[in-house]
């Protein structure tokens, strides 16, 4: 019963570290789109006319 339960743990264990490291890629590449795209808007900030 103690060996089922161990297995258990070991597969959450290794399940919320890969979701975890995911997160982190998505969070890092979604962070540097959206400063290429602010710095993109500031410098085409003079070709816009109201």
């Amino acid at each position: 019963m103690g060996e089922k339960v161990y297995r258990m743990m070991r597969g959450a264990g290794a399940t919320s570290i890969t979701v975890g490291v995911i997160a982190l890629v998505v969070g890092i590449a979604s962070g540097i789109l959206l400063i290429i795209s602010g710095a993109k808007l500031i410098a085409g900030k003079s070709k816009i006319i109201f």
